[in-house]
């Protein structure tokens, strides 16, 4: 952040190639929206090169990273409240893509798992914003409940809170899937 501070842009590609995934994947399962998730994720660079000179290591710079994340995604999910929108499908990267089917499964076991897969996403998408991305935090990027914490500015005991609510939630609209 120090050579950012003082104009290094390659210092800024290197930041900006160590951690688009985590900002990318962050964006994408909160907005849910293919058309907005690169602007903001752009912005949220765009926002570290801007403050740069102002950065203090207070906690992990991951941290800090998302804590602008969120705000970005909150406005826009603010601004976007008006308009209607489709979640996106996220495309599988070349690691999740198996190369051989070892667990050669029927088409019919294959299509339930495709579906289940969709309702916990729609289920994810429909939760409350703040809820939504501490599950995302949580289930996507493993953060801890004291990263978490910090990143949404709650107390521990706060987020705990926030994801049981969420997990209920979970539970709740996917009783169907759990039975069986």
């Amino acid at each position: 952040m120090h050579l950012i501070s003082r104009g290094d842009t390659a210092a800024l590609e290197k930041l900006i190639e160590r951690h688009q995934t985590l900002v990318l994947g962050t964006v994408a399962r909160m907005l849910g929206s293919n058309s907005e998730v690169d602007d903001i994720a752009q912005q949220v660079f765009v926002r570290v090169w801007k403050s740069a000179g102002r950065y203090v290591p207070r906690a992990k710079f991951t941290t800090w990273l998302l804590k602008i994340t969120r705000n970005l995604v909150f406005n826009e999910l603010r601004r976007s409240k008006r308009h209607a929108h489709v979640p996106m499908q996220m495309e599988p990267e070349a690691g999740d893509i198996p190369i051989k089917d070892e667990a050669v499964q029927t088409p019919d076991a294959s299509l339930l798992e495709a579906e289940l897969q969709q309702a916990i996403e729609s289920a994810i998408t429909e939760l409350p914003d703040s809820q939504r991305m501490a599950v995302v935090l949580r289930r996507y990027e493993d953060l801890s409940y004291e990263q978490i914490a910090e990143v949404l500015d709650l107390s521990v005991p706060a987020v705990k809170s926030l994801l049981f609510r969420a997990r209920t939630e979970l539970r709740v609209r996917l009783a169907a899937y759990l039975k069986g």
